[in-house]
């Protein structure tokens, strides 16, 4: 039985579900094996080697590899364990979270700075495409009162 997902209609986001967390479950375990320093340190040394030791698909090894992480989250990557691919490369959560904006690091914590992203063209996908015509109108009067 599917299950309702009213997430899905806010743009540019993805939820990390159960859905998400089973088609990441290995990407998320590469990640978090970044924790040892041994690890990293054959990582460094050869990633696809190292990639190709875990069971994901090539889609996610790909992601990895050229550093998509918006690419990486789609295919079932948790922003908490992905950092770590970060850490590895020595970049900061502020840079890479930029990238993701596709803005500047320095862009980025600016439009932070000054309180983040507009909602503008941000709202639920069901709100933006409903003509103005049909959006639901407050009733003129109170039911059961004259007016």
């Amino acid at each position: 039985m599917a299950l309702d997902k009213p997430y899905k209609d806010v743009p540019g986001t993805t939820m990390f579900d159960a859905e998400q967390s089973r088609k990441g479950y290995w990407l998320n375990q590469f990640c978090m094996s970044l924790m040892k320093a041994a690890n990293r340190e054959k990582f460094k040394a050869g990633e696809r080697a190292y990639l190709d030791q875990w069971p994901m698909t090539e889609e996610q090894k790909q992601a990895v590899l050229a550093r998509d992480l918006n690419r990486c989250i789609e295919l079932g990557g948790n922003i908490y364990f992905l950092v770590k691919i970060g850490a590895t490369d020595g970049v900061s959560v502020q840079k890479m979270v930029g990238s993701m904006t596709g803005m500047t690091e320095q862009a980025y914590a600016q439009m932070m700075l000054a309180g983040g992203r507009s909602p503008e063209g941000n709202r639920y996908l069901h709100e933006q495409q409903r003509p103005q015509a049909q959006q639901p109108q407050p009733p003129s009067r109170q039911p059961g009162k004259e007016g």
